[in-house]
């Protein structure tokens, strides 16, 4: 399924994967069977079995879908921990590997690639009941005040588009939650365009928001380092995600 083709030498391809994370018994130890011993280890360290389920079958179906551009079995893909705990390439990948970003939440896992050596940062977040006291404390000045302009039946929407957002962008940058929330604007009213308008120490203009509708109530958004056109195809999954 091709969400958007840009007739564009310049434009970026974009392969998007969303799978969900209950799957049958089989199946999970299948995924688990493919991680490594960092991975299983971590994996220990869920209290809750549904946390280290999730886990594994991110982690796994991931270690499949890469071993498949690198033609390697998944278990053999040259995953490294960099920092924030963000799964990347080694050196084993050769330089050919190509770009990812890993994210689940609310039952799904979406995983975007892209050329080798792109800025590439995804986030995936469902509604939920949220204090405006969270927005005060983690959005910038402006962010705020285009909340707070918001009709109150839009402010959810607002406050999750600019949420998965900034954690995209955050992702893309490599700086994890180093770099406070409120060190760079991004663009939250819904039906508007996605933007990055303010980015401290960067260009703005040089970095992209790809917003993605899982369902009504279940935002997305792909940041990356590249001011021109994009071609995204969904390489497994449909949007909007089934009920």
């Amino acid at each position: 399924m091709t969400l958007r083709v840009v007739a564009s030498e310049a434009a970026v391809a974009l392969d998007l994967w969303l799978w969900p994370l209950e799957v049958p018994p089989e199946r999970r130890a299948a995924l688990a069977a493919h991680l490594d011993a960092p991975e299983l280890a971590r994996a220990k360290g869920y209290h809750r079995d549904s946390d280290r389920a999730a886990f594994e079958v991110a982690r796994g179906r991931m270690r499949e879908i890469l071993g498949g551009y690198l033609g390697c079995a998944p278990r053999a893909v040259p995953l490294l921990t960099g920092p924030h705990g963000r799964p990347l390439l080694g050196t084993g990948a050769g330089g050919r590997g190509p770009a990812f970003n890993l994210a689940h939440a609310g039952g799904w896992a979406a995983l975007v690639t892209g050329p080798h050596r792109l800025a590439l940062g995804i986030d995936i977040e469902p509604w939920r009941e949220v204090e405006p006291e969270v927005a005060a404390r983690f959005f910038s000045p402006a962010e705020q005040a285009e909340l707070a302009a918001l009709p109150p039946d839009q402010w959810r929407a607002g406050f999750f588009n600019a949420w998965v957002r900034k954690e995209a962008l955050l992702k893309a940058l490599g700086a994890g939650l180093m770099r406070p929330l409120d060190s760079f604007d991004v663009t939250l009213t819904p039906a508007a365009p996605a933007r990055v308008t303010r980015l401290s120490g960067a260009v703005a203009a040089r970095w992209q928001l790809y917003p993605l509708e899982l369902r009504r109530d279940f935002p997305g958004c792909i940041a990356l380092r590249h001011a021109g056109p994009v071609a995204l195809t969904v390489r497994e999954g449909v949007l909007p995600l089934p009920a």
